[in-house]
């Protein structure tokens, strides 16, 4: 088998997260929502064309270790987004070259955005 590419990342949110998830993934990430298919809807949760989808888990735990790594164009512009809305990027320094870092959704998850 050869992968291709990787379609999405699936990330779990608790019940309710939904007005939450789209301040952070929406308004300070810049990501677009896009419909999920009708047949899906019920389940609630939501779909990012940037390849993130978020689902409904109750009881979820958040991603300590696990993480979805994305490749931006304009890290320094997502970093000053994150600073104003007073989210914590944390800049990672262990692979030389690569301008990378962390930053934790609102529910926990741990999201690595790496610089092209």
């Amino acid at each position: 088998m050869t992968v291709l590419r990787i379609d999405h990342v699936q990330l779990s949110i608790p019940p309710g997260g939904e007005a939450e998830a789209r301040r952070f993934y929406g308004d300070v990430l810049g990501f677009h929502e896009v419909p999920k298919p009708e047949a899906m809807r019920a389940r609630g949760g939501m779909w990012f064309a940037e390849g993130i989808h978020l689902g409904l888990e109750p009881d979820m735990v958040a991603l300590v270790k696990a993480h979805a790594a994305l490749v931006v164009d304009d890290l320094p512009a997502i970093e000053a987004r994150l600073r104003t809305a007073g989210v914590e990027f944390i800049e990672a320094h262990d692979q030389p070259g690569v301008r990378r870092g962390h930053v934790r959704d609102p529910f926990g998850n741990r999201i690595e955005l790496v610089a092209a």
